[in-house]
């Protein structure tokens, strides 16, 4: 949408959003989605750089090759749980940092408590 067309809605009283300003999602729900779909992402171009079909990857988790598509794009009826053992099934690596390093970090300006930063590493 080009800038003169957005102004000018957005003067009409339009909003502008993404899914998340439209589902009215926390800031913790929102770094959950994130987290879950980079997970999933993960999961799908480790096995495409394996040249392993979702069928095959069923076989590696146990599973079915619809339950592989749902952990692809980090369906609602997925857990967490699921996301990482096919992250790791693969290859995958989730880095937390030692808690040495978080404490030496402290915490994020203007932020209270504690904050842990995951790294989702692929195999490849």
């Amino acid at each position: 949408m080009d800038a003169n067309k957005r102004k000018s809605l957005e003067a009409a009283g339009w909003r502008f959003g993404d899914a998340a300003d439209f589902l009215e999602m926390s800031e913790e729900e929102r770094q959950l989605l994130e987290a879950r779909i980079s997970i999933a992402v993960a999961i799908r171009r480790e096995r495409e750089a394996r040249g392993m079909t979702q069928k095959e990857l069923g076989a590696l988790l146990n599973t079915s090759q619809p339950r592989v598509a749902k952990i692809e794009r980090a369906a609602a009826d997925v857990s967490l749980d699921q996301l990482l053992r096919a992250l790791t099934a693969l290859g995958g690596e989730l880095i937390i940092p030692s808690p040495k390093k978080r404490a030496k970090a402290g915490p994020a300006k203007g932020k209270k408590g504690s904050r842990v930063v995951l790294e989702v590493v692929a195999s490849s």
